[in-house]
């Protein structure tokens, strides 16, 4: 492979992490590429033990905010300082604080992106196969024709690159020069679907997003995941209320902007339906769960709908 790991800078966002995935994450990482820990002011006690267990590998800075100013704008501060290194990263590898890359899944990772490269793809960001630890499936990669938004589930050995919709944010591999013509992600949805939002952006533009099967990160969904049958075994993430406020708001803001297809449009109404009746099935604090949900949809057609498409490229 050409590409070298000095070359890639990772990125990973943590408030108050679980500082035993976090440990499995570095070490999982590769030693020469540089790594960022941006922290969303996580407790102090929490944090002191971030920075002693950066300072016993090398390669790793830790950057602090006073607050907690979201996924996205955590996300946006790492990718500058990769940028502004006296080498700057020509990639980017972005994280959750509870991912696990499997041995070998970055380098696959760096090799597919390259290899599309190579055949010609006008590449925007690559993923990995994101697999739930607790009930070891996938959780598949997005596709779209014209009326319908699906999940593939290749095999993990597969070297077959896999032509996605959209692509979950931890483990999106991306140029740092694509991040910065683009201008980062949206700092305004704080959490969740910023992912979604990104990877339209990047489509809009003209660019593609590609799964890498073999490339298996172990991820979690959500404070706790369940199991369930739907034409097949599916993985359900269990959120609190306020993490459903973002998902709704988030998801009613993104059917706002022009560049969103409507295929995904029609299918987010149709998942947040289903997710509100799950919410109300099965969580205890149902009442609680329904009242975040609904507020998030207020809010979002509140506000105005956020970036046009003439502003991000």
């Amino acid at each position: 492979m050409n590409t070298k790991n000095t070359e890639l800078a990772t990125v990973t966002v943590t408030f108050n992490p679980d500082l035993a995935l976090l440990d499995a994450q570095l070490r999982a990482l590769p030693n020469d590429c540089m790594k960022f820990i941006v922290d969303n002011a996580s407790r102090p006690d929490v944090f002191a033990r971030v920075s002693a267990l950066a300072a016993q590998r090398p390669n790793i800075r830790v950057l602090r905010n006073d607050v907690n100013v979201g996924l996205a704008a955590a996300v946006n501060r790492g990718v500058r300082a990769a940028a502004n290194m006296s080498t700057p990263a020509a990639f980017v590898l972005l994280l959750d604080q509870d991912s696990e890359p499997q041995p070998e899944s970055v380098a696959m990772l760096m090799q597919g992106f390259q290899d599309l490269e190579t055949s010609g793809c006008r590449v925007g960001c690559v993923g990995p196969t994101l697999r739930d630890p607790q009930t070891k499936l996938t959780h598949g990669f997005h596709q779209c024709t014209r009326w319908r938004w699906k999940r593939a589930y290749p095999a993990v050995d597969s070297r077959e690159p896999v032509p996605c919709a959209n692509l979950n944010g931890s483990g999106t591999l991306v140029r740092a020069a694509l991040f910065e013509q683009l201008g980062g992600l949206d700092e305004s949805f704080f959490i969740d679907h910023v992912d979604t939002d990104w990877a339209f952006r990047v489509l809009h533009a003209g660019y593609g997003l590609w799964g890498i099967p073999n490339a298996v990160f172990d991820h979690r969904m959500g404070q706790a995941s369940m199991r369930f049958w739907c034409f097949g075994w599916r993985v359900w993430p269990s959120r609190s209320p306020l993490r459903h406020y973002y998902l709704f708001r988030n998801a009613v803001t993104l059917m706002r902007r022009s560049y969103v297809p409507r295929v995904w449009k029609f299918w987010a109404v149709v998942k947040l339906t289903i997710t509100a009746g799950v919410a109300l099935l099965t969580f205890r604090n149902a009442k609680a769960q329904l009242s975040h949900m609904l507020r998030g949809v207020r809010d979002a057609f509140a506000a105005s709908p956020g970036r046009g498409c003439d502003q991000q490229q």
